[in-house]
């Protein structure tokens, strides 16, 4: 517990000093304000006030003078600090979901998986670290789309993209559409830090946007773009002749990832494995860390009401005492 205006506690031995340095006020028989019904209606003559309940009640009134001394200091109680998430960077995922991605290169615990499972898998952890930031969700094949908008709502990013599936975009590759849909949310955004994280394990073969011009075009809106090229460099098949060693990747067009992160300022990254792929989510962490530590903000509850109440109270139980017995009852019964 705090108060707001602790120097007022100092107050507290007011009366003391009152009592102690200022000579007593002489006794009159006159009266300020007369009634000459009151004491018919009371009972008792207001003059004669008991002596017996003389330090109950000066106890009673230092108690309710040290109430009224700290509710005027205000106190305060402060609850648990809550961490208040910092106004970050707006980044966008553009996922691919052409046909190819949906081919088995990858294996995670001795278990073959296709590339969009361990791409979710890796990105959905690199979503949940982004704390402050503004974490939007493009998924593209054919065309591209917007999922997710950007928000700080990530595990509502992360659901969006457990729905994700191969081919539901189309089974080509539209690279530029993904980055011109990028530039098209991300530009109208006031943020000073823009990035876009693509992921694509193909060749633009789709679209209406060149992925150069898409680049340059993002590069002109202030927008990093990180390009990560997915897949595998060798995997073993079997033919009719026995296994052959083919590589998967050999459609992955890893000069257009490179140039259109080199455009904007971005690095091109090569996963071809799930440890890899981990691995270049924690350099792009290191690339664009969050703002910052989060601040926080401690919640408080007046608490003046409560030493207020008992001053009202000790005040009241003073009146009383201050009366003779015969008209505490009357009091009472009038009450």
């Amino acid at each position: 517990m705090s108060f707001v205006f602790p120097w007022l506690l100092a107050l507290a031995p007011l009366p003391l000093l009152v009592y102690w340095l200022l000579p007593p006020l002489p006794r009159s028989s006159a009266s300020a304000l007369r009634i000459p019904f009151f004491d018919h209606a009371a009972g008792f003559d207001a003059g004669k006030a008991p002596r017996k309940n003389r330090w109950l009640r000066r106890v009673l009134q230092l108690v309710a003078w040290l109430a009224l001394v700290i509710a005027a200091a205000l106190p305060q109680q402060k609850g648990n600090p809550i961490a208040i998430p910092t106004e970050g960077r707006d980044l966008m995922l553009a996922i691919d979901l052409s046909g190819s991605m949906g081919r088995e290169d990858f294996s995670t615990s001795q278990r073959v998986v296709d590339r969009l499972t361990v791409v979710c898998e890796v990105a959905k952890d690199f979503i949940a670290e982004r704390q402050g930031d503004r974490v939007g969700l493009i998924l593209f094949g054919s065309m591209a789309f917007l999922q997710t908008p950007l928000t700080s709502d990530l595990d509502s990013v992360g659901a969006m993209l457990d729905e994700a599936e191969v081919g539901l975009a189309g089974d080509s590759t539209a690279i530029g559409d993904a980055v011109g849909m990028a530039v098209k949310v991300l530009r109208e955004r006031p943020a000073q830090e823009r990035v876009l994280v693509l992921l694509s394990d193909g060749a633009n073969n789709s679209g209406v946007l060149d992925p150069q011009q898409a680049a340059q075009l993002a590069a002109e809106a202030g927008i990093r773009i990180h390009t990560i090229g997915v897949g595998a460099d060798s995997m073993k098949v079997q033919t009719i002749f026995g296994s052959k060693i083919v590589n998967p990747a050999e459609d992955l067009d890893e000069k257009t990832l490179a140039a259109i992160a080199e455009a904007t300022g971005g690095t091109f990254f090569r996963a071809k494995s799930p440890e890899g792929l981990a691995e270049i989510y924690r350099r792009i962490e290191e690339l664009e860390p969050t703002v910052g530590d989060a601040s926080y903000l401690r919640p408080t509850r007046s608490l003046f009401h409560w030493p207020l109440a008992v001053a009202l109270g000790f005040s009241m139980l003073v009146v009383l005492l201050h009366l003779p017995t015969k008209s505490r009852f009357s009091v009472a019964e009038a009450a």
